[in-house]
């Protein structure tokens, strides 16, 4: 597999963003009961924006991250790879650039959320060194809310 590139978004490019998104929480819809509300997103005004960065292979756009900075807190706001190509790195990819990007900007930590059902997501932040500190109820289960500190 190819290496993965990191680079911010083109405003054309905001169709095939929203089809990753479309794609990548698909599967979660049913688990939830509900659309995620990345799924609903205008990908062209985040563009716009200037908070998404793109996950590139072989000069196609194959996942992305948007952050947040606010209330004293740098997040992952949404985090999505098309399922041809999750688990090939991607991911983590980008999580790491939110790192770096956090550090930049003086924060000493990323935090973000996920849904209790959304196990595999769960499982990668996990990985990687993110800790729960909090759940949520949001009537359909409980949000997971995760933070990894920075050193």
């Amino acid at each position: 597999m190819s290496e993965v590139r990191l680079r911010a978004p083109e405003e054309g490019e905001a169709p095939r963003l929203k089809e990753i998104v479309q794609s990548a929480y698909a599967p979660y819809v049913k688990r939830i009961g509900g659309r995620p509300r990345p799924m609903d997103d205008d990908y062209g005004k985040l563009v716009r924006k200037g908070v998404l960065t793109v996950a590139e292979r072989e000069g196609e756009v194959v996942g992305l991250v948007a952050l947040e900075r606010g209330d004293g807190e740098f997040s992952v706001d949404n985090l999505a790879v098309d399922p041809a190509h999750q688990g090939t790195g991607s991911g983590r990819a980008l999580l790491l650039r939110a790192e770096d990007e956090a550090r930049i900007a003086g924060y000493d930590a990323v935090h973000l959320f996920t849904h209790e059902t959304m196990t595999e997501s769960l499982a990668l932040y996990e990985r990687i060194g993110y800790v729960e500190y909090e759940r949520r109820d949001v009537g359909a289960g409980s949000l997971v809310l995760m933070r990894k500190p920075l050193g």
